[in-house]
Parts: C-alpha cells; sequence; structure tokens
C-alpha cells in the first residue's frame, strides 16, 4: 500500500501512552478491592470470631456503597479544582485505606477502614477517565478505552484467583497491604506524567443539598439490599430504607432539575448512548458480579478446593478477557460499541447455560470451570471497557468528569445489588444439592441480565462510532 493510501490516523503523543499507563494500573488497583476478598471471607471469619454474616458483608459492601455515593460530588472536584489534583488525592487516601484495613484488629474497625479507601476509589474513576480522554485524538479513544477498561474489568475479574493465592500465601491482611507499594509507584509517576485539566464551565460551588440526598440515598438503598436477608425483605426496616433511599433520590432530580448549578446534568440522559449505555451496564454488571462473587466460595465448600487451587482454575476466563479488551477496542473504533458489547451478551448467555448443563456437586475442572470460563471471558472482554466507551460515545469533552461520575456509580450501584444478592444466596444454602440449587438461581438470573444486555445494545443502540449526539449540555 502506498503512503497516499494510508488511512489518515492521527499520531498518539507519548504523553498519552504514559497517562494510560498510569490511570490503568491505578484503575487496576481500585478495581480489585471489589472482588479480591471474595476468598479472603473465610480467613477473615476466624480472625474475628463471632462476627455475625451481616456485619461480615459490610466489608465487602462497605466499599461500594462509599464510592458509590460519592462519585458525583468526586466528578464535579475533579472537573473544578484539577483532575490530576483529585486524582494524586485519591490515591494517597486509598493508600491509607488499605493500610488501615491490613492492619485491623476488629470487625468493625476493618470496615471502618474499607470505608475510607472508598473515599479514595471515589476519586480516581472520574478523575482518571476524564484525565484519559482528552490525552488521545478522537478516533483512538476506543482503543485507549479497551485498554484502560481492561485493566479494570481484568482486576475486579482476577480478584478472587489473586486473593486466593494472598491468602494462601500471607493470610487475609496481604489482599489489602499489596495495595500500599502500589500507590507509592503511582503518586511518583503520576505527579511526573500526568498533565493537569480542568472543565471551563463548572460552578464553584456546587448544590451543598443535593450532595448527601444523592449519597445518602444510594447508601440507604443499598442498606435495605444487604441487610434484606437478617431484617427480611418485607420488614419495616427494609421497606423504609428503601422508601427513604427512593425518596431522597427524588428529591436529588427534582433539585437537579430546578438548581442553576446541579450536582449532576441531567440533560446527559438525553444522549441516547448514555441512557442506554448506563441500562446496559446494568445488565452486564449485575449479570457478571450476581455469578463471579459466590462462585469460588461454591467450589470452596462443595469441592473442598483450597483457596489456592480454588484460584488458579478460574485464571483463564479473565486472561481471556485481558486478550480481547485491547483488541474489542480497535474494533469500536471502527464499527462502534453497540455491535461488540451485543456479542459479549450472547458469550454471557452461552456460559451460563454451559454452567446450568455442565456444573454440578462434583467436581469437573474443564467442563465445570475452563469451558463456561471462557466465555465468561469472552463476555467480560467485550464488556467492561466497551461499556465505558458506549456511554462516553457522544459525551462533550466539558463533561467528561460528570458524565463519568454518573456511569462509574451506575456501575458501583449494580455492583453492590450483584453482590449483597450473592452473600445472600450463599449465606442461606449449606452444602450438597442445597448449595448447588441456590447457585443454580443465580446461575438463572445471570443468564436472564446477559440476554437483556445482548438486546439493548444489538436492538437499540445507535449505530457507529462517531460523536453524533455530542452538544453543548
Amino acid at each position: 500500500m502506498t503512503a497516499a493510501a494510508q488511512p489518515d490516523v492521527a499520531p498518539i503523543p507519548k504523553s498519552a501512552w504514559r497517562t494510560l499507563g498510569v490511570t490503568s494500573l491505578v484503575g487496576f488497583m481500585v478495581s480489585l478491592e471489589i472482588t479480591i476478598i471474595a476468598l479472603a471471607l473465610p480467613e477473615i471469619r476466624e480472625a474475628f470470631p463471632g462476627t455475625s454474616e451481616g456485619t461480615l458483608s459490610w466489608i465487602i459492601t462497605a466499599y461500594n456503597i462509599g464510592v458509590a455515593s460519592l462519585l458525583l460530588v468526586s466528578g464535579w472536584a475533579a472537573d473544578r479544582f484539577g483532575r490530576k489534583r483529585v486524582f494524586l488525592a485519591g490515591l494517597v487516601i486509598f493508600g491509607l485505606g488499605s493500610l488501615g484495613s491490613g492492619l485491623a484488629n476488629s470487625a468493625t474497625t476493618l470496615i471502618i477502614a474499607r470505608g475510607v479507601q472508598s473515599v479514595g476509589g471515589a476519586l480516581q474513576f472520574p478523575a482518571g477517565l476524564a484525565l484519559l480522554l482528552p490525552a488521545f485524538p478522537f478516533e483512538r479513544r476506543g482503543m485507549a478505552i479497551g485498554v484502560w477498561g481492561a485493566m479494570g474489568g481484568l482486576a475486579a475479574a482476577l480478584g478472587p484467583p489473586i486473593g486466593g493465592v494472598l491468602v494462601g500465601l500471607f493470610g487475609w491482611r496481604a489482599v489489602f497491604l499489596i495495595n500500599v507499594p502500589t500507590v507509592l509507584g503511582a503518586i511518583v509517576f503520576g505527579r511526573l506524567w500526568l498533565a493537569e485539566s480542568t472543565a471551563d464551565d463548572v460552578p464553584e460551588q456546587v448544590d451543598v443539598l443535593s450532595v448527601p440526598m444523592a449519597s445518602l440515598g444510594v447508601g440507604a438503598i443499598i442498606l435495605g439490599v444487604v441487610q434484606s436477608e437478617e431484617w427480611g425483605v418485607f420488614a419495616a426496616p427494609t421497606i423504609s430504607a428503601f422508601a427513604v433511599g427512593l425518596a431522597l433520590i427524588a428529591a436529588f432530580v427534582v433539585r437537579s432539575r430546578s438548581h442553576p448549578t446541579p450536582l449532576f446534568d441531567l440533560d446527559l440522559f438525553t444522549l441516547r448512548s448514555y441512557t442506554l449505555g448506563c441500562l446496559g451496564t446494568v445488565f452486564f454488571v449485575t449479570a457478571f458480579f450476581a455469578f463471579f462473587v459466590p462462585f469460588p466460595s461454591f467450589i470452596q465448600e462443595t469441592w473442598e478446593w483450597s483457596a489456592i487451587k480454588t484460584g488458579l482454575a478460574i485464571v483463564p476466563g479473565p486472561f481471556l478477557a485481558a486478550v480481547l479488551s485491547p483488541i474489542t477496542g480497535r474494533w469500536a473504533d471502527r464499527v462502534g460499541p453497540g455491535p461488540i458489547l451485543a456479542l459479549g451478551g450472547v458469550a454471557g448467555v452461552i456460559s451460563m447455560a454451559l454452567t446450568l448443563w455442565l456444573t454440578g456437586n462434583e467436581p469437573r475442572l474443564f467442563l465445570g470451570i475452563v469451558l463456561p470460563g471462557l466465555f465468561l471471558g469472552v463476555a467480560a472482554g467485550c464488556s467492561f471497557a466497551m461499556s465505558v466507551g458506549a456511554a462516553m460515545r457522544d459525551v462533550p469533552p466539558q463533561r467528561f468528569g460528570m458524565a463519568g461520575a454518573g456511569r462509574t456509580t451506575v456501575f458501583q450501584l449494580a455492583i453492590a445489588v450483584a453482590i449483597a444478592l450473592s452473600v445472600a444466596v450463599v449465606g442461606r444454602t449449606a452444602t450438597g444439592g442445597a448449595s448447588l440449587g441456590g447457585m443454580q438461581r443465580g446461575w438463572t438470573a445471570s443468564l436472564i441480565l446477559f440476554a437483556l444486555q445482548a438486546i439493548v445494545f444489538g436492538v437499540f443502540f445507535p449505530r457507529g462510532n462517531r460523536a453524533t449526539e455530542a452538544r453543548s449540555i
């Protein structure tokens, strides 16, 4: 092919690659905290005897609640005070929370430290994405999001395997302390390589009443989900938590519509790609984590495998996801994220169907874990990064921080709901057939959700990859 026939592709500067490296590393670390403790819970339970199952579940969900509750204000802070500044501040807070978690001497202390971690994690997501997107030419952002999303998705998928190895070799505290040296390295290179940026039209002061409305509303709903097993689904405390949460979120929406400087611009949902991207994200994330979080415990308790053996057996699927995600990012630069996400939904349906058919009480490494896991890896490789690209496709640059925070709030809420439901299933089932029956109900629900993902992105999502809807909003 002659030089004149070469496609006109904008060059990518070295600074963009450095930004991608730092934000991807941090994205991997922060996302790892979502699932890495899945195989550490038995040791944590032994370390703090007498702690109830409801309390133990908060060791997982406190992180997701904190991140989801603070993302909107974090997105505003990143746009207002500087994305690099907020990103680095989040790293410091996340490192302190990780150190506190690793040194905790009680379940209560551990939950508090996880809450501190969540503050740092909430500062990372919108600031990292807002730093990454403008660093790359528009026509190469699909590839950049593919790599960035691959690291976050890979971390979430690799959490149980990595956690199993760390717990087996060093004990449960290692799943938190491993973050400390990573944070130190990211701070050094982040100060050297990241370029500061802000949004031009961000108000100096945000609507102070909307912040607690949104945060408390999110927290109350997740509280109801997490505690429903202990309180009862139709008990007064559970219903009250949902009612309070919905009322606060409704008040947040009304105030955001009428306030001159809202925390979140609801006009973002006039972008069809943003609305459908967030909806499809809910279907994918809930399906994936409702399966992936309890599955290692099922293997350990039913098949009586060790944490290390369980973790290593799960590796092929996440490895395939890591290989596919950058490839799908380059594909998205040509065809857009919709077809890729539809393919991910189909792969998820196949994975759950194989799991229902082939996985039972008797150990079956290839048929019970590897084969279904490879299809789940395809689903993850096609969906984690591309769900970000789908939601952000038409968002104007001045709304990158806010839109990224809103989209990641949806992501974290879906994870929290999925984990709460999965913990409830594992907690109320015993061993053998009863445990398998509970897991099969969860696998069926995941199959349905993956099918909804395929429909949303295969039928309704806008075609192409150009920002045709973007406008000043």
